[in-house]
């Protein structure tokens, strides 16, 4: 099974070894970042620093003026921890430790997006924003997200792409000193607290047939047994509709799951269209579409008609491959993603028997979250399980 590890430009560039370490793992690919969104990471081995602060969400390459001028939104440069064209760098020397590079771009997850133009952001049936979750149904930001797609995916010398957060963002979001685990919110909840409201969202439920006002009050009342602790928010879709009534969540639906898909499509045929012939597109993904994150909700397979495939988490389990098997598509790309960071939950040591186990329910290749990161006995243990240790 080919094998990518993520990786960051920060991990590689002023540390001369790193390149060869990642090669040295096993792989045949790295999966470097050229558009983040902001993060803490530690460097465990770099001879210059052992934690970067990227401050908010940016690019790791300079972005192209004439693409971008006089328009808002448009992505942010980054500072002092990636900067010039850092990933540039990073991927001329993983290049020449002889891995084949591909970009790793993170779409709708920006803070500071959020912060400095809050009409951007998501904003849930109370009226609270969630500034790192720019609402992908606004033209302005759906334009934005389908040229940065283009632009941070195609960079030079890259042989493909794995497109992250290219759809809904909700609640649920790692953030700094997070408080919000005092009501536990199951999958129903958070999709009620993932609605958005803002004023083309509310446009966009009117057109099926849904009084935006009405909603939201709709949702408020639903949530209040929530937070009283009188009713679970668990129970997958049919636990919405419990919630909200089936007519009413059937169409927030069909508006959220349209405005994703057709995003979805825009995106990968601007990055095609930027492309060289055989340019490889993959979305991380979750086979559930109204689900929100990093690994964006599709349905497996519209979106395997449209990507090569997909990048699906497989640390807590391999469940979610199985929806993107079953579709049988000749060709497809199912990477199963898997964290080998034992400090972040991961088990580098199981990695040879969770490849098996993946690799019988169809996944054809490997990720690895996140060379960088993973500590010397983390990295062993990765060897080992690849065979090269």
């Amino acid at each position: 099974m080919k094998t990518s590890a993520f990786v960051y430009p920060w991990d590689v560039n002023g540390d001369p070894a790193a390149p060869a370490r990642v090669a040295d793992l096993g792989v045949a690919q790295a999966t470097l970042a050229s558009a983040y969104h902001s993060t803490r990471a530690l460097t465990p081995r770099h001879p210059r620093h052992r934690v970067v602060t990227a401050e908010h969400a940016a690019v790791l390459y300079p972005p192209d003026p004439a693409r971008w001028q006089g328009r808002t939104p448009r992505p942010y440069e980054a500072g002092d921890w990636a900067p010039g064209d850092a990933y540039g760098e990073a991927a001329a020397a993983l290049t020449d430790a002889g891995l084949e590079v591909h970009t790793w771009v993170v779409l709708a997850h920006n803070s500071r997006l959020g912060a400095e133009h809050p009409h951007t952001s998501v904003i849930n049936a109370y009226g609270d924003r969630y500034p790192w979750a720019p609402c992908i149904a606004q033209p302005p930001t759906r334009a934005y997200l389908t040229d940065l797609a283009a632009e941070a995916a195609v960079r030079p010398g890259a042989r493909g792409t794995e497109l992250e957060s290219l759809g809904w963002y909700g609640l649920a979001h790692l953030h700094a000193h997070d408080k919000t685990g005092g009501v536990a919110l199951g999958d129903a909840g958070q999709y009620l607290m993932s609605l958005c409201f803002c004023p083309d969202c509310r446009s966009g439920y009117d057109g099926r047939g849904l009084d935006p006002d009405e909603l939201a009050t709709a949702v408020r009342t639903a949530l209040e047994p929530v937070w009283r602790g009188a009713a679970p928010s668990a129970g997958g879709w049919p636990g919405v509709e419990k919630l909200l009534g089936e007519a009413r969540a059937n169409a927030t639906r069909a508006w959220r799951d349209d405005r994703a898909r057709t995003l979805q499509e825009a995106a990968v045929s601007a990055v095609r269209a930027a492309a060289p012939t055989g340019f490889q597109v993959l979305l991380h993904a979750d086979p559930v579409s109204y689900h929100c994150g990093a690994n964006a909700g599709v349905d497996p397979a519209h979106i395997l008609s449209v990507a090569d495939g997909v990048v699906v988490p497989c640390t807590g389990g391999p469940g979610l491959l199985t929806p993107f098997a079953e579709q049988n598509r000749t060709g497809a790309v199912l990477a199963a993603n898997f964290t080998v960071v034992a400090g972040m939950g991961g088990s580098p040591h199981t990695l040879a028997a969770d490849a098996a186990r993946t690799r019988d329910l169809g996944a054809t290749e490997l990720r690895l979250y996140h060379a960088g990161l993973a500590s010397e006995g983390d990295l062993e243990g990765v060897r080992v399980g690849l065979g090269a240790g």
